[in-house]
């Protein structure tokens, strides 16, 4: 036979690779579709491509407002007029057995709370008068769960808790789960942004990390100065045409290597390259603000300070929802008030409220509400018992992490409105209806966009992981 001709002639075990496997693939790709599996027989060229939920979905886009460091429900949603009674005073050992604390002892006195509370709207929330002048217009379309509870009293493991399922670090947080459960409609953004603000940040990229997802599905942080994602501009002397030159030929050379050898991080190299040659495009459009009318701007307050920052943030939420952004997280740091909490507490609402009440309404206008699940809430509450780092100055009092039970609130696609869910007990130290855990949280979310929690796994080191890890129900209280 001529050599030539040999040369074309594949081996056996080439024909076994090439060909039976790739028949045993689709075999098995059919099976897991008929099954309603989400997880993928290998991965794709384009990790960002639109997949099918389980079932019809309420909700095809989230916004995330985190407010780290966890507001103190009780100033805010949770009134309890029994702490006045209480004020000073140290609760009996009954009432705090085996409550873990993080810098106070469980016999530590009483702070009450010194907001006054009114009810509004046609479901008579509960709002201080921190959060009523922006608030009262919206509390209609909220869902407002009393009822929360974690399992970590400290920030990094009960951050990690919220955003992926369990306390330790290396798993995939909540908006690369759904990125990875349902790709994304952008094109020319990333389908995960993480947009931050305020004093600190204590978790970082741990709150948005792909974990051992592919990396393309790894949230990316939108800086406030300069480009807004790092070497995002040409070096000087380098055109277009001659980025998008090199750019072919590294593509090229990297999808020889996918094919060869199947790696998911090559196929996320290649996506991330050319994701990011398009945002150069399509990011500087996206960031103008200026183009929005003067009223929508002035209901954000992007104008003016203490709005500026965290309300170009909200502003800009809508904006990647209209764009086709699966998950949006916007982070404002921190409300951590050990000390100063009157002060402190306020300066953190009138920075955020009006932007967010711009944000509800906004969305609501314009149609994209139904669509658009939005969450508020830290990584867990603060306790009834005050923290007093100067006994003889009680505007320096503030209060402790508290696990056992906060508030948190939801909005749009899916969830049902104008509802409280779950109630605390008189002093607000333990959930005495309808307890909501953060896994619980989770499932709930999924379920508006589609997913089955139980369902939207992936199979690292021998066994299938999910974002609730190996609990989670659905609070059917909330939904629509």
């Amino acid at each position: 036979m001529d050599p030539e001709k040999l040369k074309l002639t594949l081996r056996r075990r080439d024909f076994l690779r090439q060909t039976a496997g790739g028949i045993g693939m689709i075999a098995l790709s059919n099976l897991l579709a008929e099954e309603g599996r989400t997880a993928d027989t290998g991965p794709q060229v384009n990790p960002f491509a639109l997949k099918q939920p389980h079932f019809p979905a309420k909700a095809k886009n989230v916004i995330f407002l985190f407010m780290e460091g966890a507001p103190s429900q009780i100033d805010l949603f949770d009134p309890k007029p029994e702490l006045q009674r209480w004020h000073g005073r140290a609760l009996p050992p009954s009432l705090t057995a085996n409550l873990e604390l993080a810098f106070i002892k469980p016999s530590a006195t009483i702070l009450g709370s010194p907001r006054t509370f009114s009810r509004y709207g046609k479901s008579g929330a509960a709002l201080s008068d921190y959060l009523a002048p922006a608030w009262s217009p919206i509390v209609d379309d909220l869902c407002f769960v009393r009822s929360m509870h974690t399992d970590a009293f400290n920030h990094q493991p009960a951050d990690m808790l919220l955003m992926a399922g369990h306390m330790l670090p290396g798993r995939p947080t909540m908006g690369s789960w759904v990125l990875y459960g349902l790709g994304s409609e952008s094109k020319n953004l990333p389908g995960f942004v993480v947009l931050s603000t305020g004093k600190s940040n204590m978790s970082q990229a741990s709150q948005w990390t792909s974990g051992f997802l592919p990396s393309a599905y790894q949230g990316v942080m939108f800086r406030r100065v300069g480009d807004p994602v790092l070497y995002l501009s040409n070096p000087p002397g380098v055109t277009k045409e001659e980025q998008r030159a090199d750019l072919d030929l590294v593509t090229e050379l990297n999808r020889e290597r996918y094919a060869a050898t199947g790696d998911p991080e090559i196929a996320s190299r290649i996506s991330s390259y050319e994701m990011a040659f398009r945002m150069q495009s399509s990011t500087p459009e996206l960031l103008d603000l200026s183009k929005e009318p003067e009223p929508v701007r002035d209901s954000y307050g992007v104008d003016r300070e203490p709005t500026r920052a965290f309300g170009a943030n909200c502003l800009l939420a809508r904006r990647l929802v209209e764009r086709g952004v699966r998950f949006i997280m916007v982070t404002h740091s921190s409300w951590d008030q050990h000390s100063a909490l009157n002060k402190d507490l306020k300066q953190n609402c009138e920075t955020t409220a009006a932007p967010i009440a711009a944000l509800i309404q906004d969305l609501k206008q314009r149609g994209l509400l139904e669509s658009t699940l939005v969450i508020w809430g830290g990584e867990f509450g603060r306790t009834p018992m005050g923290e007093f780092h100067k006994p003889e100055d009680a505007e320096d009092a503030g209060r402790d992490h508290h696990a056992k039970c906060f508030t948190m609130w939801m909005a749009g696609g899916g969830i049902r409105p104008g509802v409280t869910v779950g109630a605390t007990d008189e002093i607000g130290l333990t959930i005495t209806e309808d307890p909501v855990h953060v896994n619980d949280l989770q499932a709930t979310i999924l379920h508006c966009l589609g997913l089955d929690h139980t369902r939207l796994t992936f199979r690292h080191q021998g066994r299938d992981f999910r974002l609730t890890d190996v609990r989670g129900v659905v609070v059917r209280k909330m939904l629509a």
